[in-house]
């Protein structure tokens, strides 16, 4: 009955937390399941075949979750497609507001919870009638509220390698190994943010030139 309605395609590039949502989406609600580590992934698997549903981590390499919906929501082919966020990163209520703004259906929370997540899709599965999502954002206007949330998230990575890293000589032996983790993976989450942060400048400043450009051709063309 699912594999009639379409499949599922998830979009994770942390590996165990990729192979959860598969499993259980596969064994569990019965549905077939399309798996990407990223944007890039997640287009190359939307042009062979539109799915139903798509669940997308928003902090990813390549392209992440913001940035695919986006480019969804600019299609007409893949304008209406239901897209659920999954974050445990941008979850404070302006990320979440963003989200809504450039097109996303539904935003859950990491940790996962399964029989969530299960509810969801099945509602998405079923609905009657297609949720429409917002008119996309222009290109400036979402680069440039996308930046701002970069920008928010670097600063508060940074904080958190600090207060990980000065409370390391603090904590005993046992306990050093777990902080050490947390702290690998915060340093890559940090450094993540800060290439897509990166990326979006260099988008900007070269939207912003076409603009002068353009108007100096203008210009040029009214003298």
């Amino acid at each position: 009955m699912n594999e009639q309605s379409g499949y599922l395609l998830v979009v994770e590039d942390i590996p165990n937390i990729l192979d959860l949502i598969d499993t259980t989406l596969k064994f569990k609600g019965g549905y077939r399941v399309v798996t990407a580590h990223n944007g890039e992934e997640a287009m190359e698997a939307i042009r062979k075949e539109r799915p139903s549903v798509i669940i997308t981590d928003i902090l990813m390499p390549k392209m992440d979750g913001f940035s695919l919906v986006h480019r969804l929501r600019l299609d007409p082919e893949t304008r209406n497609i239901p897209v659920i966020f999954l974050s445990a990163t941008y979850v404070a209520p302006e990320d979440k507001a963003f989200a809504v703004l450039i097109g996303a259906t539904r935003f859950l929370e990491k940790p996962i919870d399964i029989d969530q997540l299960m509810g969801t899709i099945s509602d998405l599965m079923t609905q009657e009638f297609i949720v429409v999502p917002p008119e996309p954002l222009k290109e400036f206007e979402f680069y440039d509220g996308y930046r701002k949330r970069l920008k928010i998230k670097l600063e508060q990575k940074n904080k958190q390698i600090v207060r990980i890293e000065r409370l390391l000589p603090t904590i005993a032996e046992e306990e050093k190994l777990t902080f050490m983790s947390s702290l690998h993976v915060t340093i890559n989450e940090r450094d993540e943010i800060r290439t897509q942060l990166d990326q979006v400048n260099e988008r900007i400043e070269a939207s912003a030139k076409l603009k002068e450009e353009k108007l100096a051709g203008d210009t040029d063309k009214e003298s």
